[in-house]
């Protein structure tokens, strides 16, 4: 799930190839949406990154509870098999105490909660602090991550490893939970 939010335009681009990537192995079954204020799942297009890139429209506010809404409803089929990935910079425009209730029952059901936030090109993070540390005080796992840092914790967690220190280690400044 990738905000596409305005402050988001460079993890989107990231989010879309990483995607395709993760779509071209066998072994996963990945599923794309983007979401600001609207969610577009663009699943059907993980083919062609040129073709998610398109699909992605730079927009307004953000709302991530609908988002994960939308996941938690049409994607999560096998909780303790599910790594959950949420691209954003946490500044939530709709209902947080929601959101929390959400990433709450994910984690609850095993799912592996990933909360990627938003990187600069200098790879500074830039997230909501106060968001961040709730989350991972539940279980989610929140932290900068670059695409090498992230092929390598989902291939922790595929291994039924924690990825914390992998993350803890390798993670941009800022690194929070």
């Amino acid at each position: 799930a990738v905000d596409q939010s305005g402050s988001m335009g460079e993890s989107v681009v990231y989010s879309s190839v990483m995607a395709a990537i993760f779509a071209s192995i066998d072994v996963l079954r990945t599923r794309l949406l983007f979401f600001d204020t609207e969610i577009v799942d663009v699943t059907p297009l993980l083919v062609d990154p040129v073709e998610v890139l398109f699909a992605s429209q730079l927009g307004g506010g953000t709302d991530i509870n609908r988002a994960v809404a939308y996941a938690q409803d049409h994607f999560i089929e096998q909780p303790e098999k599910t790594i959950f990935l949420l691209i954003t910079d946490l500044f939530e425009g709709g209902d947080q105490g929601a959101l929390i209730a959400r990433v709450r029952q994910l984690v609850d059901a095993k799912v592996k909660v990933l909360v990627l936030l938003a990187l600069s090109d200098s790879g500074t993070p830039s997230y909501d602090h106060a968001l961040a540390a709730r989350l991972a005080a539940l279980g989610a796992q929140c932290f900068g991550c670059t695409p090498k840092l992230l092929v390598r914790v989902v291939e922790k967690i595929m291994r039924n490893q924690d990825p914390a220190a992998v993350i803890a280690e390798h993670a941009p400044r800022g690194h929070h939970g």
